[in-house]
This record gives structure tokens, C-alpha cells and sequence, in this order.
């Protein structure tokens, strides 16, 4: 094959190629100049043919037709490419200015708001958030929390056993005893949230699973003074200017152990699905730490002391978005979720 005659079909192959429209046609033309069988492959075949400076002058200009023709082929393809993309745009167009059908977003469970709205408060007052396990040891759960071996706790019918040592924890508490161990004597002021699990029989207003959060503070000085104004000022924080009360309680990593109410704000006729028309809604369980809470981890009662505090997020829930059952909430129905969805968490 003659250079010149290949540079003339290379020109009127250039003319063909950017008239095209079809990218069928353009890779037929591909492969007839750049294929394995193809021109410009037949026309290095015949480089042996030539002889010193004619070869390397005929490698030169074959070489120089294969990238001419690359070049024009590759344009080819960017422009079919650009037109067939035009093509759709104008048969597929939409109007930009409608409103726009995006699925709905998802939302914050009810009981994760509440349950960051209390860390939050916590927080401002120098609560340090902690987490521990939901598999728990007896020694954490009970052991170390001054709950004897022969309380109703240590049942099986009120805790899920996973073995001899091992539990699904019954309370946040056990994080707080872990928490303790790690102190070293050291002053601590934590808040724990998360689930935790009871071998209840399902109703209402109890589950076999709820969620939980505690908080405590153990330090030189403390005194149920300080408890008190910590625990008026939560309360109101989280219910309002409402009238709070202390009720005595028995706790056995606490004494001593008070309940703390507040005034309820749905009464309105009987029947009120927060307090049952008692007037009064119990919103948490508190107390000083226990002295042998505080020996059981190398602290000296006569120099420490504390107080601890917990809830049930999923109760507090309840009372907060005014629900008379606990179990709605944890189904994933749809409609409720989204009934809640923005509707303010005080609704007692």
C-alpha cells in the first residue's frame, strides 16, 4: 500500500466520520481503520517492504494517518455522544419549578428525643455521658450495687439470665457501678442512657424491654441539699415551673431513697391517662449513694458521698406527648411516628 493513497482515503474518511450521527456506524468505521484487520494495521504490515530512510519516513506518515484518524474518530464519539444525551434531555425534560416528589425523611424516635433533651440538660449542669454493656455480669448489676443474692431482682423471673454469671442488665445502674470501678477513687459526675431488660408479662404500660437513664455524682462534700436543688432543677427543666415533691422510697444502692413527683398538667375531668387522677406524676427515683456502694470501690464514706437518679426514658416518653400506653411507641407504626413528628415533647 502506497503512503499517498493511504492519506487520501485517511481525508475522505475524516469527511465521512464527522457527517456521522450513529454510533453503530462510527465504531464500523473504527474498525475498519483501527481494527486488527484494518488499514492502518495492513499499512504497517507493509513497512518491511521499504528500505532505510524510505521505511522510517513510511512508519512516520503511517503512523501520523493512525492518530489523524484517532483523533477524528474520538471526536466523533464526544458529539454522537453530546447529541444523543440533547436528545433525551429535550424527550425526557421537566419542568424544574414543580414541586418536587422526594420521598418523606425519616425522623428522631420519640424516645430518642427525650432521651437527648435530658443528656442535653445534663450536660449544662457537667454530666459527662458514658456507655456500658447490655450483656451484663452480676457482679455489676447486682453485686456491686448492694443488692443481696436473695432479692426478688435475682429471679428468673424478673431478670433475663444468659448463664450463671451473665444477664441482659435490669437497670442503667450497672453502668454506673462500672463507671465507679474505673474512678480509682476518683471524683466522678456521669449520665448514662440506654435499653434495658425485664422478664415482665407485656401490658399497657410495661414492656420486657424499655429504655433507662441515670445519673450520679460522687465527690468530697456532697450533701442531700445538693441532690435536691440538682433534682428540682431537672425536673423543671424538663416540665416547667410545676410544683415537684419528694416522697420517701427504698433503693438498695441508695439511702436515703426518695421519689420524685411532679404536679401533673393534664387533669381536666377525670380520667387523665398520666397520673390516673392522682394529681401527681412520678418522674424518677433517687437517693444518696449507698456507703457500701462507695466501700465496695475504694471509697471513703466518711470523706465521699454522692447521689444517683433515674428514670424511664420510655415512661417519661408516655407522660410527655401525652400517651396513655407504653407500647404504641415501639410498634413502628408509621402514623403515630409521624403524628409525633415535630409536636412539641411536654405534654404533662
Amino acid at each position: 500500500m502506497e503512503v499517498s493513497e493511504l492519506e487520501n482515503m485517511a481525508r475522505s474518511a475524516a469527511e465521512e466520520i464527522a457527517a456521522l450521527s450513529d454510533a453503530g456506524e462510527l465504531e464500523q468505521h473504527r474498525v475498519k481503520w483501527l481494527g486488527g484487520k484494518g488499514l492502518v494495521r495492513r499499512a504497517r504490515a507493509s513497512i518491511k517492504q521499504y528500505e532505510g530512510d524510505e521505511r522510517v519516513e513510511f512508519a512516520r506518515r503511517v503512523n501520523r494517518v493512525a492518530e489523524d484518524v484517532t483523533r477524528v474518530l474520538e471526536a466523533a464519539a464526544e458529539r454522537i455522544a453530546a447529541e444523543a444525551t440533547a436528545r433525551r434531555i429535550a424527550e425526557d425534560w421537566i419542568d424544574p419549578s414543580l414541586p418536587s416528589t422526594a420521598p418523606r425523611r425519616g425522623a428522631l424516635h420519640p424516645v430518642r428525643v427525650v432521651e437527648l433533651r435530658c443528656v442535653e440538660i445534663m450536660g449544662r449542669l457537667g454530666f459527662e455521658q458514658a456507655e456500658g454493656p447490655e450483656v451484663e455480669t452480676s457482679y455489676f448489676n447486682f453485686d456491686a450495687l448492694n443488692i443481696p443474692r436473695d432479692h426478688p431482682a435475682r429471679d428468673m423471673q424478673d431478670t433475663f439470665w444468659v448463664d450463671e454469671q451473665r444477664l441482659l442488665r435490669t437497670h442503667t445502674t450497672s453502668v454506673q457501678a462500672r463507671v465507679l470501678a474505673r474512678a480509682g477513687g476518683k471524683p466522678v459526675k456521669v449520665v448514662v442512657a440506654g435499653r434495658v431488660y425485664r422478664n415482665e408479662a407485656v401490658d399497657a404500660t410495661h414492656l420486657a424491654m424499655f429504655h433507662q437513664l441515670d445519673g450520679f455524682w460522687v465527690d468530697r462534700g456532697l450533701t442531700f441539699a445538693h441532690f435536691k436543688g440538682v433534682a428540682i432543677h431537672l425536673a423543671r427543666e424538663l416540665y416547667g415551673e410545676r410544683r415537684v415533691r419528694l416522697k420517701p422510697k427504698s433503693y438498695p444502692y441508695t439511702e436515703p431513697s426518695v421519689g420524685i413527683d411532679v404536679e401533673c398538667g393534664l387533669c381536666g375531668g377525670g380520667g387523665c391517662p398520666a397520673c390516673h387522677d392522682s394529681g401527681w406524676v412520678t418522674i424518677m427515683g433517687a437517693g444518696m449513694v449507698h456507703r457500701n456502694v462507695l466501700q465496695e470501690f475504694g471509697y471513703d464514706p466518711d470523706e465521699f458521698s454522692g447521689f444517683a437518679f433515674g428514670w424511664g426514658l420510655s415512661r417519661m416518653t408516655t407522660q410527655m406527648y401525652g400517651l396513655s400506653k407504653l407500647r404504641p411507641i415501639y410498634r413502628g407504626d408509621l402514623r403515630l411516628l409521624r403524628a409525633l413528628d415535630g409536636r412539641p415533647a411536654l405534654c404533662v
